[in-house]
């Protein structure tokens, strides 16, 4: 069963998760940061770690929100960086938040979908996706789409909710993310649904070895996760 923002709603989980994104995209930042106590800023930086060796320089960073993994990625000294998303209302966040820190000549943010990417086979050294994959309408698509258009040898970094599975973080990770998480941001963002979406759709994630396997089973090579937290957050490593 496909995990959705609004039960009610007839539009499709893509039409969803836009509407959200672009209902929460005011307070977004605040709450990523806030609700995991900023240890969301720490995974970014390691992700973009893992990508130092390879040194890509165009890099695509796919449901990139507000460009904060993008921004992290200019530590790498690409060329240029692209950033899609289907929310306008969190690419417009993030436009204004490239004027302000002077890098819009580096990084363009424009509306893409993970599915359908307008880029040629074989363009980009590297990507990037924080937090994304699991909004994906169709998660094989996505990731077979991303693949297509990175270059052979390129690397994929994606930064993941998972989920714990030792005592006794399993049992506080469960308890945040169904009692506070929902309740705090629910009241500050003011969308009722975006924030018990979010421990759903982590909840019905295939993370772990179940989404390196996936990766595999698409054509990735060298697939390899790496817990965070006790497994609170995965970084997914591969390449084409």
């Amino acid at each position: 069963m496909t995990v959705i923002p609004y039960k009610e709603n007839t539009e499709t989980k893509k039409e969803q998760v836009a509407t959200m994104f672009n209902n929460i995209s005011h307070k977004y930042d605040f709450l990523n940061h806030f609700l995991s106590l900023g240890i969301d800023i720490l995974w970014r930086k390691k992700a973009i770690r893992l990508l130092k060796p390879s040194q890509p320089k165009i890099i695509l960073d796919v449901a990139t929100g507000t460009g904060d993994f993008a921004i992290e990625a200019l530590k790498l000294n690409p060329i240029q960086i692209i950033g899609v998303d289907i929310s306008e209302g969190m690419l417009n966040v993030g436009k204004e938040k490239m004027k302000v820190k002077g890098v819009d000549n580096i990084i363009t943010l424009e509306v893409g979908d993970s599915e359908n990417l307008r880029f040629e086979t074989n363009f980009f050294d590297a990507y990037t996706v924080a937090f994304g994959v699991r909004n994906f309408e169709n998660l094989e698509k996505g990731l077979s789409e991303m693949l297509r258009v990175l270059k052979p040898n390129g690397t994929a970094i994606i930064l993941e909710f998972s989920k714990p599975k030792k005592f006794p973080i399993k049992q506080l990770y469960h308890f945040y993310f169904n009692k506070i998480l929902p309740g705090i941001g629910n009241l500050i963002s003011k969308d009722n649904a975006a924030y018990t979406y979010l421990p759903e759709s982590v909840y019905a994630f295939p993370d772990g070895v179940n989404f390196t396997s996936l990766l595999s089973k698409i054509g990735y090579k060298n697939t390899q996760a790496i817990p965070l937290m006790f497994g609170i957050a995965t970084i997914y490593k591969a390449n084409k």
